[in-house]
């Protein structure tokens, strides 16, 4: 899981080995600097969007990704534009969409960065 930032661009896939779209980039826990979330891009030409999914239970195959949830679920996560970064106050909403807890640091600095 520590290199899943060399997979950009590989086929991010259901539980089920459904496509879900391609990895786009990955958000790090600050706490931590642990992989914590993907983005993924889904969508077609000019309506593509990124949408987060969490890599908890991730496999990594030799050219894709799978991930412990639906690819509807993931599909209907709290989504970003393709040029966009998470806004501070979004972050809940992301966790949230997987029944996540969440809770900003003790100095109140956000949970995820994208590296």
């Amino acid at each position: 899981m520590a290199d899943i930032r060399e997979w950009r661009g590989h086929a991010v896939v259901d539980e089920k080995d459904h496509r879900i779209g391609s990895l786009e980039s990955v958000y790090v826990e600050t706490a931590t600097d642990e992989p914590f979330f993907a983005t993924v891009t889904v969508g077609w030409a000019g309506r593509r969007r990124l949408v987060f999914v969490p890599l908890e239970g991730a496999v990594v195959g030799p050219e894709y990704v799978r991930v412990a949830y639906s690819k509807n679920q993931v599909r209907q996560a709290p989504a970003i534009g393709t040029d966009d970064i998470l806004p501070a106050e979004d972050e809940p909403a992301v966790f949230a969409h997987y029944e996540l807890p969440y809770a900003t640091g003790a100095g109140g600095e956000r949970r995820l960065a994208r590296r």
